[in-house]
């Protein structure tokens, strides 16, 4: 009988110290989960702050501090640090390229760059609500380049034989009476490889991927991928979070319904192990080589890699060893909050690859539909660009744009050194704002010499084309291309804040876009998006005192923009008053009344108001939530 009491006790023992073991384990866990950007309790852990529950106030990262915080709430920068704990990216604010005197270095040598992730980024964030002045203070991470290569201009096609054509135009700046622009765009080829693809979907499920605009818009970004596989083409995905895992590998591009199963299948949780990850996609790539085939890694995520392989110059290194055995490397971004750029963009261009940001479906459609080719196929790989200013004819110059892609004077004609690369159909323009010395009778001399080097895929040897740029091709009338292109670069240079911007206004730009024909449904959206920053949109009457009735929700406390939510989520209209005072008092939920004049047509619609009645206190619905969420702090409803 003693012998039994005391296993009884012993065995109570061993139960209790097992139990605390677990204990610690799970609060281990917990307290790990929380770094790794989990959702514990409903919490999305993001610097948005998503809050658990409908009517719970969340907490916003601000661009100021209390003292000098604006009216509307500035997003995180896509570069800041995740304040989950994980390693912060290096900043990459953007440092503007200044004039160079030609008589101390004439010769100007930069990278092509084909991406067009900023200005994606860019549209999300106004289509989120964000004002002029809150983007200014991301600004400086804007890249011009990436604004004007999203958009397609009237170029000629490349002659026979030929890789590339050629479009040169040299006018009057409009923003500077003392300087000339220079524009140069090149057309690629439009081949089509028909030997195959070899893709493998990389895909990162980590925890802080589950917002909407992340894993569910991923999802359905590769359905308009997956629509365009052939029987050619081998399908294989990998994911990753906290380890890696093969949950397809070497399907047929036919087989549709099992790849999209598969994608739709996946659920977002834990780390980011990007290391492990990019490690067996290589593998998997290598096992499945098409030679002469189109082999390609797509790397869908926020950027946010925060176990293994973290920082921009270890993710430099590792893919710098892979990119030669032929299997190139894409990027898709997603989502904002904890967005990594830096990382996003050192991944494709270290793996010959394009970088884009995917915010939406009509994105995503365009990506891999409308450049579909220009996505999938390189034509042109370690593409270089130098230009040779004639010292005598051009007394300084500057590179607009391009700031993080520019080489030393040798490194154009070194082969080992690595550059951008173009895809299918895929276009470069570079401009320059360059001051021309007055010109000496007889002198016919060229302003400048334009060279540009390239590979063909796999080869060694680059080719050189070379054209000169004469007096003769100035003009004083700009093109309808020219005036979109410059139209962009000033949008940039007010987002950046430029020194060389001068009173330029958005609607002085929106004036010179109104007089162009924008066939072109992108270029038509750009101008909707100034549009929808300017203040002073069509000159229209702002309190023409017009009705309408809804919820009000508040983005943070002391919004100033705040969301009109109409027939219970059906409606979303932005709210902005010249008295900020106006929506003193008011909460979350109230039911109101409000004066207001003409709404633009945006998403979502926006309107400046006159008057603010109560009708009632009350709270928002469960449909009323999501459809708020969905527009300025997106996550799942617990």
């Amino acid at each position: 009988m003693k012998k039994t009491k005391i296993f009884v006790r012993i065995w109570s023992l061993l139960l209790a110290i097992i139990m605390l073991f677990a204990l610690a384990s799970c609060d281990a866990k917990k307290e790990s989960a929380s770094e790794d950007g989990d959702y514990m309790n409903g919490m999305n852990n993001n610097s948005q702050g998503t809050p658990s529950s409908p009517n719970e106030k969340p907490e916003y990262t601000y661009g100021a501090d209390e003292e000098g915080m604006e009216d509307v709430v500035v997003p995180e920068t896509p570069d800041a640090s995740n304040p989950n704990g994980d390693e912060a990216v290096p900043p990459s604010d953007i440092v503007e390229n200044d004039f160079i005197d030609t008589s101390k270095n004439n010769i100007s040598t930069f990278s092509a760059d084909v991406d067009t992730a900023s200005y994606a980024y860019f549209r999300k964030l106004v289509n989120s609500g964000y004002g002029l002045e809150a983007l200014k203070g991301s600004g400086s991470s804007f890249r011009i380049e990436e604004f004007i290569n999203y958009f397609k201009y009237d170029v000629p096609e490349p002659e026979k034989n030929e890789l590339f054509g050629v479009h040169t135009e040299v006018v009057p700046c409009p923003w500077s009476e003392e300087t000339m622009l220079f524009r140069v765009t090149l057309q690629a080829e439009q081949a089509v490889n028909a030997n195959g693809n070899n893709l493998v979907f990389l895909i990162d499920v980590s925890g802080s991927m589950q917002s909407s605009d992340k894993l569910p818009l991923l999802k359905r970004s590769f359905e308009y991928l997956v629509d365009n596989l052939g029987g050619d083409d081998v399908v294989s995905i990998v994911t990753y979070s906290g380890r890696e895992a093969v949950v397809l590998e070497g399907c047929n591009g036919l087989d549709k319904e099992r790849i999209m199963s598969a994608i739709n299948s996946l659920t977002a949780s834990g780390s980011t192990n990007g290391e492990a990850g990019l490690t067996k996609a290589y593998q998997i790539a290598e096992t499945y080589f098409i030679e002469g085939g189109n082999n390609r890694i797509i790397m869908a995520s926020d950027g946010d890699l925060n176990v293994g392989i973290s920082s921009a110059d270890q993710l430099t290194s590792y893919i710098e060893q892979k990119r030669d055995q032929g299997v190139y490397l894409s990027v898709l971004g997603f989502g904002t909050g904890n967005y990594r750029d830096a990382n996003m963009e050192a991944i494709a261009d270290n793996g010959n690859g394009v970088y884009y940001y995917i915010d939406g479906d009509s994105e995503a459609e365009k990506v891999f539909g409308t450049d579909l080719f220009g996505t999938l196929y390189t034509v042109a790989e370690d593409v270089k660009l130098q230009i040779e200013f004639n010292a005598s004819r051009v007394e300084s110059y500057r590179l607009i744009g391009y700031e993080n892609r520019l080489l030393d004077k040798e490194d154009f004609e070194d082969d080992t050194k690595d550059a951008g690369d173009v895809g299918a159909s895929h276009q470069v323009t570079v401009c320059y704002e360059i001051k021309i010395r007055e010109a000496q009778i007889n002198d016919m001399s060229p302003l400048l010499t334009l060279r540009f080097r390239y590979k063909n895929p796999g080869e060694p040897i680059s080719n050189l084309d070379e054209h000169e740029v004469g007096l003769y091709q100035v003009s004083t009338e700009m093109s309808d291309d020219m005036k979109f292109i410059t139209s962009v670069i000033e949008t940039c240079m007010i987002l950046r804040s430029s020194k060389y911007v001068g009173d330029i206004t958005l609607e002085e730009i929106m004036q010179t876009l109104s007089s162009l024909e924008l066939d072109d449904p992108y270029k038509a959206e750009f101008y909707e998006i100034l549009q929808t920053l300017s203040p002073y949109f069509d000159e229209v009457d702002h309190d023409s005192g017009i009705e309408s009735k809804g919820k009000l929700y508040f983005s943070s406390p002391g919004d100033r923009n705040p969301l009109l939510v109409e027939d219970g989520g059906v409606g979303l209209i932005f709210l902005y008053a010249e008295d900020k005072t106006i929506f003193d008092g008011f909460k979350n939920g109230d039911v109101v009344i409000v004066e207001h004049g003409y709404v633009m047509e945006s998403y979502p619609e926006q309107t400046y108001i006159s008057k603010i009645t109560l009708i009632e206190n009350g709270t928002l619905s469960d449909e009323e939530w999501k459809a708020v969420q969905g527009v300025m702090a997106p996550a799942e409803i617990p």
